[in-house]
């Protein structure tokens, strides 16, 4: 199977390259900037690219990769830093610009050929993001596309097949940026489109027996679609070796224990246990209202719990849980220096310490190919189309101190809009929809009485991966019904507000 290898410099959007060339249906993975020559070469790659990232080439101790990338012969395209970084290296300057180029840019076609090859001379806007920029090239580049403020926007070593480029082509605000990365596979690549989610399904449940061999497997189950997703490709690798657990920590939806108890345990058959530590988790949380301290206390209390279960079972070694790549490049510098957002309950909220060996298949997947995945493993279309919900639960969703009180009010307000917008078709044409309770108290009248409570904020988005994400435009009559319903059903909330913002600046969750 044709192999495209890409080396990560830290940016917050190297996923979305792989995620750009995995549409293809070419397979890709992501390494550090060092990886050294052994494994490059032990890779096969039939293309290389060089991420974008946070740093200047000529800072001190800039990311640098392998001599080898240059030397082997087969096409590399650098993305910002990647192109920068190629250059220098190669004997061109880069420097700082005197205008940083952030956001759209129109790119002005030189060569339409190769790289652009299909694009004519139109590549449409461009995505910038960069205060360094090339200002003289190499021996043997020549200029494919400039825009107003980067002259050498696409460069190109045809005859060593080195290909650079200023912009950022794998995000969407490049219009044409799927073609250009799809113009590297096929055309200088020449990579062939060989890879699926059914291969991935194969190549997994080899790695899963490989790995776990006779021992047994623990799953943290929460009813979603990642940990649905694990389960049934555990199941699919090891049957009876695999063991679910749900853990009912208190911080969960309207419905969600019996539904996951219906699914699982009656409708798949699996070995299901449900823990009840509800008051274990919402004792812990009690009083914290830091989002950081709340994310590791239930990431640890979720490990402790799975490791107390362990325990009463003979020959567990694994836990596995539904990690996606999101969970990770915000949380953790797994594979780059890139930045850190927050720390997911499931990455960066896992204690220093821990009984259980990781399992976590999904890792290096988005949720939209989890849900191709879990189509490809037969899960049902109501489970696999469900919306994203936080592994720490409504922990979050309630802004400062927990307790058991707010959890429930934000309960019945979520399950409110859950309704309102399965009633009205506007659930489907959102990616994430909950409500948020605020510890803001205002003043209302209800009744002709004088009211001081909280208030409940709505979130709904549109997103195609969850890392970036704009609001939904749902239907205004849609909002009233919510706004009445939550303010005359839910007693502790008199003030419904909607949450307008973008991701980025902004995250999904509030916390």
């Amino acid at each position: 199977m044709d192999k495209i290898l890409i080396l990560d410099f830290g940016s917050q959007t190297t996923q979305l390259i792989a995620r750009r060339i995995r549409e293809q249906r070419v397979y890709c993975e992501i390494h550090p900037f060092d990886t050294d020559e052994a494994r490059i070469r032990a890779f096969g790659a039939k293309g290389i690219i060089l991420s974008g990232g946070p740093t200047g080439v000529y800072q001190l101790d800039a990311p640098d990769c392998a001599d080898l990338v240059f030397e082997l012969g087969v096409p590399v395209l650098g993305i910002c830093y990647g192109q920068q970084l190629m250059v220098k290296r190669l004997g061109g300057q880069v420097q700082a610009s005197e205008q940083r180029e952030y956001g759209r840019a129109k790119l002005e076609m030189l060569h339409p050929d190769g790289l652009f090859s299909g694009l004519e001379q139109d590549a449409g806007e461009v995505w910038m993001s960069h205060g360094d920029r090339v200002e003289r090239l190499p021996e043997g580049f020549e200029v494919l596309a400039k825009s107003s403020s980067s002259p050498f926007a696409a460069v190109a070593d045809p005859k060593r097949k080195l290909y650079g480029v200023q912009f950022h082509p794998e995000v969407v605000h490049t219009i044409r940026g799927v073609e250009m990365l799809a113009n590297f596979a096929f055309e200088l690549c020449g990579c062939q489109p060989g890879w699926t989610m059914a291969s991935f399904v194969d190549r997994a449940v080899e790695a899963i027996r490989a790995k776990v061999g006779r021992e047994q497997v623990l799953c943290a189950l929460s009813g979603g679609v990642d940990s649905s997703v694990v389960a049934a490709l555990l199941h699919r690798a090891i049957g009876e070796q695999l063991h679910c657990i749900f853990v009912d920590n208190g911080l969960l939806r309207h419905g969600e224990r019996a539904g996951v108890e219906e699914v699982f345990g009656r409708h798949f058959g699996m070995d299901l246990v449900v823990v009840d530590a509800a008051e274990r988790f919402v004792s812990a949380l009690e009083e914290v209202a830091d989002p950081e301290r709340k994310r590791k206390i239930i990431g640890e209390t979720f490990i402790r719990v799975f490791e107390e279960e362990a325990r009463r079972r003979q020959g567990v070694r694994f836990l596995a849980q539904g990690t996606l790549y999101p969970d990770v490049i915000e949380s953790v510098n797994v594979r780059g220096p890139s930045a850190v957002i927050k720390s997911h309950h499931n990455v960066g909220g896992l204690p220093a310490q821990m009984d259980l060996e990781l399992i976590e298949p999904l890792r290096e997947l988005f949720k939209d190919e989890v849900r191709t995945l879990g189509e490809a493993l037969g899960l049902p279309a109501g489970l696999v189309g469900r919306q994203p919900f936080p592994g720490p639960g409504l922990g979050i969703r309630v802004i400062g101190a927990v307790s058991a009180s707010r959890l429930e009010v934000l309960r019945r307000a979520d399950h409110i809009l859950q309704e309102e917008l399965r009633t009205s078709g506007c659930l489907e044409q959102t990616w994430q929809a909950f409500v948020v309770l605020l510890p803001v108290r205002s003043v209302g009248v209800m009744g002709d009485e004088r009211t001081y409570d909280e208030t409940a904020v709505v979130r709904a988005v549109t997103s195609l991966d969850g890392m970036t994400a704009d609001w939904a435009r749902l239907p205004s009559e849609v909002l009233a019904r919510v706004s009445n319903r939550i303010i005359n059903e839910v007693r502790g909330i008199n003030r419904v507000l909607y949450d307008i913002s973008r991701k980025p600046p902004a995250t999904i969750e509030w916390e």
